[in-house]
């Protein structure tokens, strides 16, 4: 579901900003191209479906966004009580080899000289 909501995404943004770039702050864009009387969508039927486009496609990606965030695969392999036992294995390890006396201490062996 992750997939197909990020790929959903990215469909309304490309719309998104398709159908930001026709439009014209002054009323111009696509719109003004439509100014023949003959017509079947008009300038402000034109402008019109750009708006209600706009706000759509903003509400969708809105959706589709939230809707992604609650659809993030979670980690299903561990839970937290396996964590916290392997926490608690790793500080007891390392608490036996503080109390190991120092008799039993191996130096490593040393480097070769040239």
């Amino acid at each position: 579901m992750y997939t197909l909501f990020s790929i959903l995404i990215l469909i309304v943004c490309v719309l998104l900003a398709f159908v930001v770039l026709v439009q014209n702050s002054k009323g111009g864009g696509l719109a003004s191209s439509f100014s023949s009387s003959n017509q079947y969508m008009g300038v402000r039927k034109t402008a019109d479906f750009l708006e209600k486009a706009t706000w759509t496609l903003s509400i969708l990606l809105l959706v589709f966004s939230l809707a992604t965030v609650f659809s993030i695969p979670r980690h299903q392999g561990e839970d937290n009580t396996t964590t916290n036992q392997k926490v608690e294995m790793i500080q007891s390890g390392a608490q036996e080899k503080a109390a190991q006396p120092m008799d039993s201490y191996t130096p490593p062996p040393a480097a070769e000289k040239e």
